[in-house]
């Protein structure tokens, strides 16, 4: 096996080898600050201004393809582009071509990073993508993605999105088994946890397995090696991750279950949805596919010509090679899922379907649910570029009050090496939106938008508004307030920076210098999504949704050392599940069960 690292550019070969809490409470006098206490600009632990930024971000999104006898690192690229606005400040390909795995990454955005010269230079069978916006670990170049893995002559690239909430332990014990780390990132334990064990046991989709079993939170990846794609997704589905097929690939019918794979009784269950389907005409279906596609959103699939098949399942691993693909359970799904619903409030493209239902579509019907909870007597409604314009027109066609166009987007300002001068920063939201003056002068306006996280933003908003000679502002949020911290894979980890934790609705209005705020409520909200409490197909969880950063309640169990000086003082938050202990060294000791193998035999 060798290995090279040049610059942002690194390669690989390799010649042979492995191809519920119930006693937890939440004091819910504690929603917010206690009434009579005087607001406080959000600020984060020591003092320090939170960021002029104040939107909510997204970890990243990922891509992966199998198709040879294809451009896989140009699919790569554009499916890349389609998940731009899921992560600006990196972006990275690995291609594997049977032999070898050449990986490319830098800080930037997607135009920034590859060049022609660059993808022509990518070439192979399968390739796996990735967008960055960090959330856990250090912005630089090493916690870009993909991560190379390199132990012995295991051989992986893997792209991550989401975050990983108990990976600190996990880092210092693969350091104590001799294990290095170029970075911060949590993504990186993922992948020397995956490669070490996969050098153990020589099965990389046991490697996969073990490490599903060792970590917590919410995750999408893809990874590949020489041969194969492999996707996988956490058991409560928090993360979310399509499956595709290129031209005439086989429908999900198609899709073999792991040879041996363990029966129901041992808490497993088929990957197939017609587990008894013939194997001669499985086999010849998949002789045809030109080639599967893995992504974070289905607006990729839709670039690159792909046609939607299926969510990749709550816990479940699929690997995807010339012997077609296959699909196991690597961890049992939780009996209810817990998909990220800032997805369809923000996060998503509003032409991607989640769960059926196009995320505009949600977006709309938020907006009608909104107007039925918070009226308002106004001359026009307006949203807030991007992801505020599809409530906004639902809002406009529930009320019966006109629907226009109040703020113009800059479409070309996006992250750049040529920094803006202070003068210029100073100025924030009017960098990205100007004032349509001929259609707001003297009217009294709704303005709908997305969510407040800090405030910042907002009040420069309304002032602006205001200054374009709106008569009133009456602000509209279609969502609810977000009063708790993410650990999951969006950047509002410190209790403190969001205004709905340090003060009440009323205190925000004024602070925004709105005349008049209201919020979504969560009732309201799930109205909107596709139905809870229903099964998400066949033999699978009933769908649900992650409301933490709402409501407190987390089904992934926050570990004391992750979530230390998150909280502030009087919110208590309600786990479903309690945190795991972690005793002895716990990467030893799933080394040491064989359980897995002596199930499978060889994969």
């Amino acid at each position: 096996m060798n290995a090279k690292m040049n610059g942002d550019t690194a390669q690989a070969g390799m010649g042979t080898g492995a191809g519920t809490d119930t006693g937890a409470g939440m004091d819910m006098g504690a929603h917010r600050r206690a009434e009579g206490l005087p607001g406080c600009v959000p600020m984060v632990p020591g003092g320090t201004s939170v960021p002029a930024d104040d939107q909510l971000h997204e970890e990243c999104g990922v891509f992966g393809v199998w198709a040879p006898g294809r451009d896989v690192a140009r699919l790569t690229y554009f499916g890349l582009k389609a998940l731009q606005h899921r992560g600006q400040e990196s972006a990275g390909i690995a291609v594997g071509d049977g032999g070898t795995v050449m990986v490319r990454k830098d800080l930037g955005l997607i135009d920034q990073v590859f060049s022609d010269a660059d993808l022509s230079s990518l070439t192979g069978q399968l390739a796996v993508g990735h967008v960055r916006y960090g959330t856990a670990g250090a912005k630089s170049w090493e916690a870009a993605q993909p991560h190379l893995s390199t132990i012995n002559d295991v051989i992986i690239a893997l792209a991550h999105n989401g975050t990983l909430v108990n990976t600190d332990e996990l880092r210092r014990q693969l350091i104590d088994l001799g294990v290095s780390f170029l970075s911060n990132s949590d993504s990186e334990v993922a992948a020397k946890l995956i490669g070490y064990f996969t050098q153990k046991t020589r099965h990389l989709r046991e490697g996969i397995r073990k490490t599903m079993e060792l970590v917590r939170g919410g995750y999408a990846m893809t990874l590949v090696n020489e041969q194969a794609l492999y996707a996988f997704r956490d058991p409560d589905g928090i993360r979310p991750l399509v499956l595709g097929r290129l031209d005439d690939a086989p429908n999900t019918q198609d899709i073999q279950d792991a040879p041996n794979a363990p029966d129901a009784g041992e808490g497993s269950r088929p990957g197939s949805a017609m587990p008894g389907a013939d194997e001669a005409a499985n086999a010849a279906a998949q002789a045809s596919a030109s080639g599967w596609v893995v992504a974070s959103e289905t607006c990729a699939l839709d670039i690159v010509g792909a046609t939607y098949v299926r969510d990749i399942r709550p816990g479940e691993i699929l690997r995807i090679s010339a012997d077609g693909l296959v699909s196991e359970q690597g961890v049992p799904a939780s009996p209810e899922a817990a998909e990220c619903i800032f997805e369809q409030v923000y996060f998503a493209r509003p032409d991607s379907i989640m769960a059926g239902k196009s995320v505009y579509a949600c977006r709309y019907d938020m907006g009608r649910q909104l107007a039925r909870e918070a009226p308002s007597d106004a001359d026009l409604v307006i949203g807030v570029p991007d992801s505020g314009l599809p409530p906004a027109e639902g809002f406009a066609r529930e009320s019966g009050i006109p629907f226009g166009e109040g703020l113009i987007k800059n479409r070309y300002v996006a992250r750049t090496f040529i920094q803006p001068t202070q003068e210029l920063r100073a100025m924030g939201v009017r960098m990205k939106l100007n004032p349509l003056r001929d259609n707001i002068a003297g009217k009294r306006l709704v303005v709908i938008d997305d969510s407040i996280v800090r405030g910042t933003t907002m009040v420069q908003l309304v002032r602006m508004l205001r200054q374009a000679g709106a008569a009133e502002v009456h602000v509209r949020i279609n969502s609810p307030e977000v009063v708790w911290p993410c650990f999951y894979g969006i950047d509002t980890d410190v209790q403190a920076q969001l205004i709905s934790a340090n003060k009440s609705v009323e205190e925000i209005r004024a602070y925004i210098g709105a005349d008049s705020l209201a919020f979504l409520s969560v009732e309201g909200l799930l109205a909107c999504m596709p139905p809870v409490g229903v099964p998400m197909g066949e033999g699978l969880p009933m769908r649900g949704y992650c409301t933490a950063c709402f409501t407190g309640v987390y089904p992934v169990a926050i570990p004391e050392s992750f979530g230390r000086d998150k909280f502030m003082d009087g919110f208590r938050p309600l786990s479903l599940v309690e945190p795991d202990r972690v005793t002895g060294h716990c990467v030893t000791d799933k080394d040491r069960d064989r359980t897995w193998e002596r199930a499978h035999g060889e994969a």
